[in-house]
């Protein structure tokens, strides 16, 4: 056992060996970062940790927020008490301190835990960085949003700021650089690393951030009508009133496992189907401006246009064929879509654009992507996967690029994973479902940065995966620790920066490619059907 002196008290962790044996790193799991957000605090933005006498065991992790995994299809009720916090380390002395890589886990705000089940630090460790990871409150728990001063929204968001600002003060005394953290985050921990960006609260939490298959734009993490959604929360949970206090107090005694795999539809085009891509759920919002700590003030889109600067050297990208891990749903999306073909069109464009425009953008997606395909072909159901990913991820993440190069005067690195090998567990789920379709799916880069023990692959140090493993692993610590994947020639490459007249990308893959102007023809399309709508993503 080994302890370490923290703000709030004395921790024992453990010393443990990496998955591959070949490295050794010290382990402090389930450490709070905030008071637990219970009883009066449930909805609330977080509080101070509390103190504690003597040692507090730090071998086991804090528990998860009461959730339904669209992934895994299971229901966890884990525990609202969920504010804790990991960190690994190779080295609790080290003459220099070490870079920090501070990961926000996925799960479109619904789900997810930064716990080692899928966040192992095995793989990472062993390129002298401390890595941490942590929980935050998810689903109505973390963006319920009353547009009150005591329940503006954006709860889920400030807990990580608060687990941002205890690494800052502490991860000294676990030989961490405070001024030296990369945060990074995939899915919706790669769009909230975004929105810290362009946060106040979180300005000098980090130095670099690498957003991984997800940005601040897209439908899937889309507000619309947040208040009038938590008023119907509490109607399906049996609280009729319009007066905001009243529904904050009952909400407040309502258990915590009734709040798992609700989700309130304010439209009819939002019932049916459990579309992962089109969540209809509890997300970040713009908050009403109460003179107190306000995460977000304005839609993010005007921020990033207003913004002279940003001051954050950022990585960011996309795997080859996103949306093959949603493919068991496909069948029941391609009905539902083709019955209400309105549906094709992004969020944006159909709460907002007037109906006729909606009609023409639907016929322009439609004769783009299924022209002359039968609709019950796996051809149709390739061409659907290549829509999803085009629309949720591809064109979200190259619109962002546009606005932050404009915005930035630091250094931008964009990417794309296209390697097929056996760690690719999503994409080979997919492909039951789609026959033929194979690459790089949605969450299938985890299994190159993180052990998930839950999955518990094979390594094979002669395989492909396991040198994608070695790669990709430096090139994103390289990345945290000299603001650059390639500072030397030891790839035999060197990966060109993104710039607004330049528009270079890596493609990562066994052999690294460099190149320019990535998925082009993509965003020229997608660019003319918001043109079409007359509304701006």
């Amino acid at each position: 056992m080994v302890r370490v002196e923290v703000e709030q008290g004395i921790l024992e962790g453990a010393e443990l060996e990496t998955v591959t044996k070949d490295g050794r790193y010290y382990s402090f799991k389930g450490i709070p970062y905030a008071a637990p957000p219970v009883g009066k605090l449930r909805f609330m933005e977080p509080q101070p940790p509390l103190p504690w006498d003597g040692v507090r065991l730090a071998t086991e992790h804090g528990p998860k927020c009461p959730q339904r995994d669209l992934i895994e299809d299971i229901i966890e009720t884990g525990n609202e008490d969920c504010l804790y916090l990991n960190v690994y380390t190779p080295d609790l002395t080290p003459k220099k301190p070490l870079p920090v890589m501070f990961f926000i886990h996925g799960g479109a705000f619904k789900w997810g835990t930064g716990n080692a089940e899928l966040y192992g630090p095995d793989f990472l460790i062993n390129h002298e960085v401390i890595i941490v990871t942590c929980n935050y409150r998810l689903e109505a728990f973390g963006f319920l949003c009353l547009n009150t001063k005591e329940v503006p929204g954006n709860a889920g968001m400030k807990d990580q700021v608060a687990a941002l600002k205890w690494v800052k003060n502490n991860i000294a005394k676990f030989g961490g650089d405070c001024d030296n953290i990369t945060l990074f985050g995939e899915s919706a921990g790669s769009a909230a690393t975004s929105l810290h960006l362009i946060s106040p609260l979180s300005k000098g939490l980090f130095k670099r951030i690498i957003a991984m298959s997800g940005v601040l734009f897209g439908d899937w993490l889309y507000p619309f009508e947040s208040t009038r959604r938590a008023f119907l929360l509490g109607r399906q949970l049996g609280c009729e009133t319009k007066n905001p206090e009243e529904l904050l107090e009952f909400l407040q005694s309502v258990p915590a496992e009734k709040f798992i795999d609700v989700s309130p539809h304010i439209l009819q085009c939002e019932d049916g189907a459990d579309n992962v891509m089109k969540m209809y759920s509890f997300t970040p919002v713009v908050e009403k401006d109460s003179g107190q700590n306000a995460f977000l003030l304005e839609d993010p889109a005007t921020l990033l246009r207003k913004r002279n600067s940003v001051d954050n050297d950022i990585m960011l990208g996309y795997t080859s064929e996103e949306c093959l891990i949603f493919a068991r749903a496909f069948k029941e999306y391609i009905l539902r879509y083709n019955k209400n073909p309105e549906l094709f069109v992004p969020l944006r464009i159909l709460y907002h654009a007037p109906q006729a425009k909606i009609l023409e953008a639907s016929d322009a997606i439609i004769d783009r992507y299924f022209a002359g395909t039968p609709t019950n072909s796996i051809e149709y159901m390739k061409k659907y996967m290549k829509y999803c990913s085009d629309t949720t991820f591809i064109y979200p993440i190259h619109y962002f690029i546009r606005l932050i190069s404009k915005a930035s005067k630091s250094k931008i690195f964009l990417y794309k994973f296209s390697a097929v090998t056996e760690r690719n567990i999503f994409a080979h789920r997919g492909a039951q479902y789609v026959p033929g379709a194979k690459g790089f799916a949605h969450m299938d880069d985890l299994m190159y940065i993180f052990y998930a023990s839950k999955y518990n692959l094979p390594i094979d140090k002669n395989t492909k995966g396991y040198k994608m493993i070695q790669q990709i692993c430096r090139l994103f610590t390289n990345f945290a620790k000299y603001g650059n994947p390639t500072p030397d020639s030891s790839f035999n490459v060197k990966w060109p920066e993104y710039k607004s007249t330049s528009k270079g990308y890596l493609d990562i893959d066994e052999t690294l490619k460099p190149g320019v102007d990535l998925d082009v023809e993509i965003v020229k399309f997608w660019d003319s059907i918001y043109k079409i709508s007359g509304v701006d993503l």
